[in-house]
């Protein structure tokens, strides 16, 4: 079985952010950078059903510029076989449709099985690429999924829904599925699997290669959201609050005449 598990670095999300120069993006500079929390579950799915099957072959994908070359040596510490590296300096800048190409162009004569990402990267967050990449390679895909199982060349996938509900779905290989958080338990890379995954390959592909589509979004403009005038706490006891409410709303709303 042959499995791509795609992945991004994105920044801690307690970072301190500031809007870049052209006012488009957050700025690179100064952030703590870790692998995109959605796509360590894909990973860690990945690398369990390759356990399962035994014959299997997982190979981790990810666009960026030489910096994201950390969660690949991560994810070959994880159980990943070989690393792919779109290098692209500017993929910051695509739009999902773009990035889903990519992906599927590198993907379309490489005969997987299985396409494991995550669900939604935490910067953007459009929960498109999974399941744009699957439809340019006519796949079935399932997204949102909170419980995998695979049996006899199917997959029985358990999705997230509105409203806390769920709903069980089955699709035949090859397909893909988008993984949502606690799916599984990503397991932590121990020392003896980083020094292994030193000596794992790692393919560097021009990201011009793969690149055969245009941009069908544009993102105009990043800023942060206005500040608003601070709230009014009430404290006391509740005949004396009603009475401030009262008296709040007739003074400064108009809603009480």
């Amino acid at each position: 079985m042959k499995i791509l598990v795609c992945v991004k670095q994105v920044p801690d999300m307690e970072s301190r952010f500031k809007v870049n120069a052209e006012g488009q993006w957050y700025d690179n500079s100064d952030l703590a950078w870790r692998m995109n929390e959605y796509d360590e579950y894909a990973i860690e799915q990945a690398v369990q059903l390759k356990e399962q099957v035994g014959e299997a072959d997982v190979t981790v994908l990810t666009i960026g510029s030489d910096r994201v070359k950390e969660p690949i040596k991560k994810a070959l510490a994880m159980g990943c076989d070989r690393g792919v590296h779109v290098v692209d300096d500017a993929s910051f800048a695509k739009d999902p449709f773009e990035i889903a190409s990519i992906i599927a162009t590198f993907a379309r004569d490489k005969g997987f099985d299985m396409i494991f990402t995550g669900m939604q990267s935490q910067d953007r967050g459009s929960a498109q690429v999974g399941v744009l990449v699957a439809e340019m390679l006519d796949l079935a895909s399932i997204s949102t999924v909170v419980e995998f199982a695979y049996e006899n060349g199917q997959v029985t996938a358990r999705r997230e829904l509105e409203g806390g509900l769920k709903a069980v779905v089955k699709a035949g290989l090859p397909a893909l599925v988008t993984c949502q958080l606690g799916l599984n338990k990503p397991r932590y890379p121990t020392l003896p699997n980083i020094m292994k995954a030193k000596k794992k390959e790692l393919l560097s592909v021009e990201v011009a290669t793969l690149l055969q589509v245009d941009a069908v979004q544009e993102t105009t403009r990043m800023y942060f959201p206005e500040k608003k005038g601070g709230g009014i706490v009430l404290e006391g006891e509740v005949g004396n609050i009603v009475n401030e409410v009262v008296n709040i709303l007739k003074d400064k709303t108009g809603v009480l005449a």
